[in-house]
């Protein structure tokens, strides 16, 4: 990698299109690629707008959804590889793009220091020569690819009977991956799913070849040590090897928010760095017996990369995950979407990001998975569904289908988010005869749905005005709670300098570091679950709080040692750093007793 963060996946539309943008730059992001429609209608858009000729691949054909995947991962590949053809053509004091690309790099990056001395140098065949060794170093950033391993609804043929389970949602996607010709990685995240694990395993795409390489990789989106450690042995007994260990903090970060059990990201990757040469050794062996099982042998451990993400801020942030923790690369999500050279925004929704306050993001129940959402109060998607039960119609048509999950009132599942689940759903509850007060909580959780399938894909129909008629145009967004401080809509080079600490965005802005901030949304979330579990408390339930109270309790005790052993304060004083600890420590106390 030519630079030391990443973009990770953000929503179904806001980086399907990233790499696009920014990969001609060294930058490496992430695709959704859960949505075949989405890819389908921009892969449509995107040949139109380079002269390319585009057939399109019906809804109704056979293996469609991952042959459109295939179809819009190779376009974007094509793309991105006649940008770098440029650039390895291009004129190094003439080409904006190419001065850009090594103005972006990290200032002590090799390439940028050669870049430089030619830059002093008089003409003559030594400079010609350092050019053309410049050109050869210039790679783009990598085109990778996410899906969200639980999202695999079964589809059926058109006679209604069901399909084979290899044209499930999740390894249709897969498949189309596998077909492209992106030599990537798949992100599996939102955890395991046995069925879709056994699918990987037949796919020659994710094998070493003879000299241990691969050409598709798998990297492991986890918020903890121990789920790692389980899903790469579960891995690595079928012949898959995770190449990257994608640690992600439980709830201060966008989209879905998988709350440990009072893990802070401190002290997890604090135990990924102890135990990175143990976690290699213990599934190796698993790995290389399952290989030669299939008739490959392989005698060298595979590379394994550790990267994190979530709520990081500053550059001091950024070096200190890089330094102290051993980290290979760092994610940098929810800021990115204030930056239009890298993300796909509607205009409404980024002026709203731009202009928010930190009482506008907000950890919710609107997700039909059923998992906490990070959500934004200002979207038109909440202010669609707000309107839908001011006028007595909760819940959205369900035209995607990709989240359905309940079979309570059909026995075919639906989404919790959709009208003819929701009406059902509020007749039963009146059916209860319960009390007002009881009746109005219940009833708005069930109307908290959001339909995300369409909300977090129409921005890209908005901003590149492909929305069909009598398409809906609420715009739902995910970002994490760290967008708050960010201000403004930047530049990619103001974003990319602010992470290389070149300039301070944040200049003037009070802002806890990113642990502390984990911390309260932890402490927040710790008091949620009392408060709502306190009607009918059990012996587990009560079990579940101790421990987590007793992990958050560990956690800020490791904090309190970190200070002791580094001079790093994270962009603020030692002493707030701690004050804050003990702030927060106080009030975990009355939460227990």
């Amino acid at each position: 990698m030519n630079h030391s963060f990443h973009i990770p996946v953000l929503g179904l539309a806001y980086s399907v299109d990233t790499p696009i943008k920014v990969a001609k730059y060294g930058i490496s992001s992430v695709i959704s690629i859960v949505d075949d429609e989405l890819l389908e209608r921009l892969r449509a858009y995107y040949s139109e707008s380079v002269g390319l000729a585009y057939q399109e691949i019906k809804e109704q054909e056979e293996d469609a959804r991952a042959r459109r995947i295939t179809a819009y991962l190779n376009l974007v590949q094509r793309l991105v590889n006649e940008q770098i053809d440029e650039l390895h053509q291009a004129d190094f004091s003439e080409n904006r793009t190419i001065q850009q690309y090594f103005d972006l790099l990290p200032d002590l990056h090799p390439l940028k220091q050669q870049y430089a001395l030619w830059e002093s140098m008089p003409s003559g065949h030594n400079k010609d020569i350092l050019k053309e060794k410049i050109r050869e170093m210039i790679l783009p950033g990598s085109i990778d690819v996410n899906i969200m391993s639980k999202v695999d609804k079964i589809n059926h043929g058109k006679d209604g009977e069901a399909l084979s389970e290899i044209y499930s949602d999740a390894s249709a996607a897969v498949r189309g991956f596998a077909n492209s010709g992106l030599q990537s990685s798949l992100i599996l995240s939102a955890g395991m799913n046995p069925r879709l694990y056994a699918y990987i395993a037949e796919l020659p795409a994710f094998l070493p070849d003879s000299q241990g390489s691969f050409e598709k990789k798998i990297t492991l989106k986890v918020s903890d040590y121990r789920s790692a450690l389980i899903q790469a042995k579960y891995l690595a007994k079928r012949g898959i090897w995770i190449s990257e260990y994608r640690i992600e903090s439980g709830l201060n970060c966008g989209g879905h928010a998988f709350a440990t059990d009072g893990f802070l990201l401190g002290p997890i990757l604090e135990e990924f760095k102890a135990n990175k040469q143990a976690l290699m050794d213990d599934v190796f062996p698993l790995y290389k017996l399952a290989l030669e099982d299939i008739g490959l042998e392989i005698e060298q451990v595979p590379a394994v990369r550790l990267t994190v993400q979530g709520g990081v801020g500053t550059t001091q942030e950024h070096q200190f995950l890089l330094d102290y923790y051993d980290m290979d690369a760092v994610g940098w999500g929810s800021p990115f979407l204030l930056v239009p050279e890298a993300t796909t925004v509607d205009e409404e929704t980024l002026q709203n990001l731009a202009q928010a306050d930190a009482n506008d993001f907000y950890i919710s129940n609107a997700s039909p998975l059923g998992v906490p959402f990070n959500n934004f109060r200002k979207s038109t998607a909440e202010k669609a569904r707000l309107q839908r039960i001011a006028q007595g119609r909760p819940g959205f048509p369900c035209t995607k289908k990709y989240l359905i999950s309940d079979s309570t009132f059909s026995d075919e599942p639906q989404c919790t988010a959709s009208r003819a689940y929701q009406v059902n759903k509020i007749n039963a509850l009146k059916a209860e005869n319960l009390n007002p007060e009881d009746y109005q909580k219940a009833y708005d959780r069930i109307v908290e749905k959001q339909c995300l399938c369409e909300g977090l894909a129409t921005p890209a129909y908005l901003k590149y005005q492909i929305l069909k008629p009598r398409e809906r145009s609420a715009v739902a967004i995910c970002p994490g709670p760290n967008t708050a401080y960010f201000n403004k809509v930047y530049s990619l080079k103001e974003m990319v300098d602010h992470i290389y600490g070149r300039i301070n965005v944040l200049q003037g802005v009070k802002r806890p570091s990113m642990f502390i901030n984990e911390l309260e949304l932890y402490v927040k979330h710790l008091s949620n679950y009392i408060q709502e579990n306190l009607p009918d408390i059990d012996h587990k339930k009560k079990k579940y709080i101790h421990k987590f109270q007793q992990q958050l309790v560990d956690g800020i005790n490791y904090y309190r040692s970190l200070q002791d052993r580094v001079n790093q304060v994270f962009g603020e004083s030692k002493a707030a750093f701690l004050e804050q600890l003990t702030n927060y420590e106080n009030q975990l106390k009355p939460l227990i007793v």
